[in-house]
């Protein structure tokens, strides 16, 4: 089934001003808000978040890329109004409902720009896309390596209906550091806070199954049906010889590529949105 309408008034006050700028389509029977802005005659940049976050995460880098660039920025399945349960999903069903969105928007090839842990659905959604309509793909402060014992901690936690906000907060205070930047401290305690148990349990447990499916994030790529330039734009190791395991992966694979922002945090596209357009521009200029 597919829809086409106006954005309707949502029940949650914290996202309603900033949808009401947004199209909405459905697909497979559920609803899903995006914004189209540019007019490049290449591949569609394609803005995927991570879980439990919305396509404010772009805001600072839509308008850059839109000068250069058609950009499209899709909000997951259940992710325009956090309160509302969207029922249970996972990777493969987030990549089902991107490409049956740009298949009803007729858009033929895209390059997917995915953030944290919506890579696994970004690895999935290029596989099955091919190198015809995905020919490359960024992939944005996603940890690289296996999952360390503090994050499946965390991860595990959420998953805990009595230790969820704590585990949470413990992925919060980590990704945000030392620093005090407004909006990422906004991005975290207003937009992702706004997300309940529902959906923090439920991308725990998908990322979880993820790194127990594949190991790591770099293991995944590399199994690929058909390889395409892929570069990872990060800014927070997650910790020592990080940068030498890429290199060292790099050397390997002709295809992996890999970008250090010298930036605090795990939200780039809030920090250091010049350089990770700049990046962005650089990578999809080599195609050309």
């Amino acid at each position: 089934m597919l829809e086409n309408k106006s954005m309707r008034n949502g029940d949650d006050s914290m996202n309603k001003q900033e949808n009401s700028q947004l199209s909405s389509i459905v697909i497979n029977g559920h609803e899903f808000t995006y914004d189209i802005h540019g007019e490049g005659d290449g591949p569609v940049l394609l803005l995927l978040t991570g879980w439990c976050q919305d396509h404010r995460l772009f805001n600072y880098i839509v308008q850059p890329l839109a000068q250069q660039h058609k950009v499209l920025r899709l909000n997951w399945r259940g992710h325009s109004y956090p309160q509302q349960l969207p029922g249970d999903f996972g990777v493969n069903e987030q990549a089902e409902d991107v490409i049956g969105v740009l298949n009803a928007l007729d858009i033929e090839k895209v390059i997917p720009v995915s953030t944290s842990h919506g890579g696994w659905a970004n690895i999935e959604i290029t596989d099955r896309l091919g190198t015809a309509r995905a020919p490359q793909t960024v992939v944005i402060d996603w940890i690289m390596g296996e999952a360390g014992e503090a994050l499946l901690r965390d991860l595990r936690d959420i998953q805990n209906p009595e230790k969820w906000v704590s585990g949470r907060q413990s992925l919060f205070d980590h990704w945000l550091g030392v620093s005090s930047n407004r909006a990422i401290m906004d991005h975290l305690n207003k937009e992702m806070a706004s997300f309940g148990y529902d959906m923090w349990e439920r991308s725990c447990r998908v990322i979880e199954q993820a790194y127990e499916k594949w190991g790591a994030p770099l293991q995944r790529m590399s199994a690929l049906k058909e390889k395409r330039p892929i570069v990872h734009i990060y800014s927070q190791a997650p910790g020592p010889g990080y940068e030498e395991m890429q290199q060292s992966f790099k050397e390997k694979h002709s295809w992996f590529d890999y970008k250090c922002i010298k930036a605090q945090t795990h939200f780039p596209t809030l920090e250091s949105p010049e350089a990770v357009a700049n990046h962005i521009h650089d990578f999809v200029s080599q195609l050309r």
